[in-house]
């Protein structure tokens, strides 16, 4: 198994700064511009394994979304504060003259996917959903998995209070339950987490993720069923948090989509599954 940077050879990290945020990038390629959005606690390493590939077709960006990696920190908005991941997003491409890019939102930054195809779809040109966050469906046709979020969220403050390459294996070892969590990969999220403006900026991450406020920002099934931009629901098997059920709901609901379900995975196919992802996403990019 290769390492990260024999990964990333060739890819190029670069530090965007606006008059809002700071953003660091991870980037390789030319053309269609695809941004790659890590989920919750993650970083931009989480693509590490696809970057150089996929930007052999496109012009691929993975960034640290506000509040994570090497990302800024603003303050919380009162209300609504996950509206800031968009206002972060588009501030970006704003600055960097992009007019539509299109956007793959793993876990919690499929929040950030869907908002961008709603609200804003003169900025896009397609999504793909990874095993995406902050969709609430009609429980009639799926299973609300009984997921600890009690437990969850507790690993992740302890990766974080208590940083160790235990406390923080045992956080990506939810994410990829199946295998996949390297010493390579724990030692990056080490070297993240304990950046003191990483750690506190995650710290009231965490506090407001599970709010009723933040819950009532989820989008509904009359939501999803409005998406008109072309969208790829990319899954998988054994997602900790939701089943294919969901998938298949959003396949459902979003005219025209396409699903695709990735094998023996968890939470982080780009990762677990590489060469499939990559394969999936450049021909949903090319069709």
């Amino acid at each position: 198994m290769s390492s990260m940077y024999v990964d990333l050879l060739g890819c190029e990290i670069r530090y965007y700064q606006t008059k809002r945020y700071r953003t660091r990038a991870i980037q390789a390629g030319e053309g269609e511009v695809l941004f790659l959005m890590h989920g919750g606690g993650g970083h931009a390493e989480a693509y590490a394994r696809n970057i150089r590939r996929l930007g052999q077709q496109f012009r691929v960006m993975a960034i640290d979304s506000i509040w994570h990696g090497f990302s800024s920190a603003p303050p919380f908005p009162e209300r609504h504060w996950v509206k800031e991941f968009t206002r972060h997003v588009l501030d970006l491409m704003d600055h960097l003259h992009i007019e539509k890019a299109s956007f793959e939102g793993e876990s919690l930054t499929g929040w950030i996917a869907i908002d961008m195809a709603l609200n804003h779809p003169d900025r896009v040109n397609k999504i793909i959903l990874n095993t995406a966050w902050g969709i609430r469906l009609d429980p009639r046709y799926v299973t609300v998995k009984q997921v600890d979020r009690d437990a969850l969220k507790a690993r992740s403050i302890a990766a974080l209070t208590n940083a160790s390459r235990d406390t923080i294996r045992a956080r990506l070892e939810w994410l990829m339950p199946r295998g996949g969590v390297t010493e390579e990969l724990v030692d990056v999220r080490y070297a993240i987490y304990t950046r003191p403006e990483t750690k506190q900026a995650l710290l009231q991450y965490y506090d407001r993720l599970g709010s009723d406020e933040t819950n009532s920002y989820m989008f509904t099934d009359d939501d999803v069923a409005k998406i008109k931009r072309p969208t790829l629901i990319l899954w998988t098997d054994h997602n900790p948090a939701q089943g294919v059920d969901t998938a298949e709901r959003l396949h459902h609901l979003i005219p025209g989509s396409s699903m695709y379900i990735v094998r023996n995975a968890a939470h982080w196919p780009q990762w677990e599954h590489a060469e499939e992802h990559d394969r999936v996403v450049s021909e949903f990019m090319r069709s």
